[in-house]
């Protein structure tokens, strides 16, 4: 049987790590056996797999590489950053067989080895803004419009918006489409970013991160993951949650009330088309679309985010509380979607004709946070129905 090294695409390692773990396998470094031998005779060759990756950094590659490689038992499965191919298919030709990759082939992980043949992982392809056809930027504008209640002229803008994205992407001049979003809590400012992973298909939760979460000196690491050395998690929050998610968007919450690193941090993913983590693992955020939300005023936003940052947005809108029209519009959906959940969950069928009674009931005009509204619609209804099932009975 050859010995093979296989490959790897650091972009997608988290996956193939989550893999082999599943299959009992764990993954250690290379660096352990070539500062103490006794660590390559603990080996078990059927549930761990040695990343050779460090090799790449030390001087004499060829000759440690030698030295160490051949103690392994000789059904060790060798992977390798893809970044370092070149370099190792020359260097340790006497020592490999063959070499071949663990690629991502029709959005799945395909793996080639000895062992396992051909093995398919999660599927790992984001739903993107580029990739849709214009037919289909037609829908998705359509779809997203009957989402958000009101903001007529955010509607037109972001419909252009990403239509121009979509042709200086083709062109490589435009990798993330970044929307800056300022108003009071509640008027709808998180919902753009939930409309936009709903008309994309996304059934997965949005890749959502809040920066009132993230004001300590300590929140970059939080965020982008912990140094290799260091005691906790390395691999930050941001990395986790873009790849639980399916859709090609990222919701930046609460952005004014981080600090300076973190700032300068988006600064750089924005500058670049990509995220970096401290383990130096990259995630390509082309086609990507992230939507940065703020409770801040008009007049405080140059005071708050610097010139430099400023000029990397897309967009930057300030979002008024709906009129009063939209909001009477808002409630009249949300009533008739929860008639429908709740007759297709309760045996008690409520009459349609209800919703104007219980709109009646709701004054949005002591409404200005659609959190508020929302609440009170619910509020309203449960009341309602308690009264028709008493009058029932």
């Amino acid at each position: 049987m050859d010995r093979q090294l296989l490959f790897f695409d650091k972009n997608y390692f988290a996956f193939y790590k989550k893999l082999k773990k599943e299959q009992g396998k764990e993954i250690i470094s290379i660096s352990d056996g070539l500062h103490n031998f006794n660590k390559i005779d603990e080996l078990d060759e059927y549930s761990q797999i040695v990343d050779i990756s460090s090799l790449a950094g030390l001087e004499k590659l060829q000759y440690n590489a030698e030295l160490v490689i051949p103690k392994y038992p000789y059904d060790t499965i060798f992977i390798a950053d893809k970044n370092h191919k070149e370099l190792f298919e020359f260097n340790l030709r006497y020592l490999f067989d063959s070499f071949l990759d663990i690629d991502v082939v029709e959005d799945i992980e395909i793996e080639y080895n000895q062992v396992d043949g051909t093995i398919k992982s999660n599927v790992l392809k984001h739903k993107k803004i580029i990739d849709l056809d214009s037919d289909d930027i037609n829908k998705f504008s359509k779809t997203f419009a009957k989402q958000i209640y009101g903001h007529e002229k955010f509607k037109d803008d972001f419909s252009e918006l990403i239509r121009n994205f979509g042709v200086f992407n083709k062109l490589g001049e435009h990798k993330i489409l970044s929307l800056f979003l300022m108003g009071d809590s509640g008027v709808g400012k998180t919902e753009v970013a939930r409309a936009i992973h709903k008309s994309l298909g996304g059934k997965k939760k949005i890749a959502k991160i809040n920066f009132g979460n993230y004001s300590s000196d300590n929140s970059l690491n939080s965020l982008i993951g912990s140094p290799r050395g260091y005691i906790g998690s390395d691999e930050g929050e941001i990395f986790i949650r873009v790849k639980e998610s399916d859709t090609g968007l990222i919701l930046i919450d609460e952005f004014e009330k981080s600090n300076s690193m973190l700032f300068n941090y988006f600064l750089d993913v924005l500058e670049n088309g990509k995220m970096v983590s401290s383990m130096a693992e990259e995630i390509d955020l082309n086609g990507f679309i992230i939507i940065f939300t703020s409770n801040i005023s008009k007049e405080d936003f140059p005071k708050r985010i610097s010139p430099e940052l400023r000029s990397r947005f897309d967009y930057k809108g300030y979002f008024m509380p709906l009129f009063y029209s939209d909001k009477k519009k808002f409630v009249e959906f949300r009533i008739k979607n929860i008639i429908e959940k709740f007759n297709e969950n309760y045996e008690v069928d409520l009459p349609r004709n209800i919703t104007n009674d219980i709109l009646n009931r709701i004054n949005v005009s002591n409404f200005k946070n659609m959190r508020d509204l929302n609440k009170n619609i619910k509020d309203t209804f449960v009341k309602y129905v308690m009264e028709v099932l008493i009058t029932k009975g």
